[in-house]
C-alpha cells in the first residue's frame, strides 16, 4: 500500500548558521515525483531569493525544523510568502547514514508531501511581537530592582540608614536626600 500524497508540490528546508537547503518535491498524476535543489544564504537577500524560487515553482507549502534562532528570520521572510510547518526535529531527523544538507532537505520534503510531519503552534505576527515585548520589559524590571538593591545596599553598608527614616528610599524626598548626601560627602 503506497501512501497518499496530500501536497503535490511542496518544500523541505534545512536550516543552518549560515544557509538553509531547499527541496522542492513535485508530484505528477502518476505518483513520480521530481526533486528541485538548491543553496541559499541565509541573510535577507539570499532569503528573498529562496521566497522568489518558491514562488517560481508554485510552491506554497514548506516545511522545515523548528531548530533554534536561526530558523526565524526564514520563517519570518517566508511567512507571507507561503504555508510554514515548523517540524520538530525529532519528528524529521534523517536516518542514520551518510547525512548530508541535500539528504536532509529532501527526506523533510518527503515526510511533509505524505503529511507525516506534525507542525509546532506558531502564533501569528502580532503576539510574536507582543511576546517579545513583554519579555524585554520583564527583563528591564528585573534589571531595575536589581539596580535598586545594589543601592539599598550600598547605603546599608555605608551606614546611611535611609530606609529608617522614610518609608520609600526610592521616593521623591529619599532622592533628594542622597542627591545632597551625594554633593556634600560627610
Amino acid at each position: 500500500m503506497a501512501l497518499k500524497i496530500v501536497y503535490q508540490i511542496c518544500c523541505g528546508i534545512d536550516v543552518h548558521k549560515t544557509f538553509v537547503v531547499a527541496c522542492i518535491a513535485s508530484t505528477n498524476n502518476k505518483g513520480v515525483t521530481t526533486y528541485k535543489r538548491h543553496r541559499f544564504s541565509i541573510y535577507t537577500n539570499g532569503l528573498r531569493q529562496l521566497s522568489q524560487w518558491l514562488c517560481e515553482n508554485n510552491c506554497k507549502d514548506v516545511c522545515m525544523e523548528s531548530t533554534g534562532k536561526y530558523r526565524i528570520p526564514v520563517f519570518n521572510v517566508l511567512e507571507d510568502s507561503c504555508n510554514i510547518t515548523l517540524a520538530h526535529p525529532k519528528y524529521v531527523k534523517a536516518i542514520r547514514g551518510k547525512k548530508t544538507d541535500k539528504k536532509d532537505a529532501k527526506w523533510i520534503a518527503n515526510l511533509f508531501k505524505h503529511d507525516l510531519v506534525a507542525g509546532s503552534f506558531m502564533p501569528p505576527l502580532a503576539i510574536r511581537q507582543l511576546r517579545d515585548l513583554m519579555r524585554y520589559r520583564f527583563k528591564l524590571t528585573n534589571f531595575m530592582s536589581s539596580e535598586k538593591n545594589r543601592l539599598q545596599n550600598s547605603l546599608t553598608v555605608s551606614n546611611i540608614q535611609l530606609g529608617s527614616v522614610v518609608s520609600d528610599t526610592f521616593g521623591k524626598s529619599s532622592m533628594k536626600i542622597i542627591d545632597k548626601l551625594l554633593d556634600n560627602p560627610l
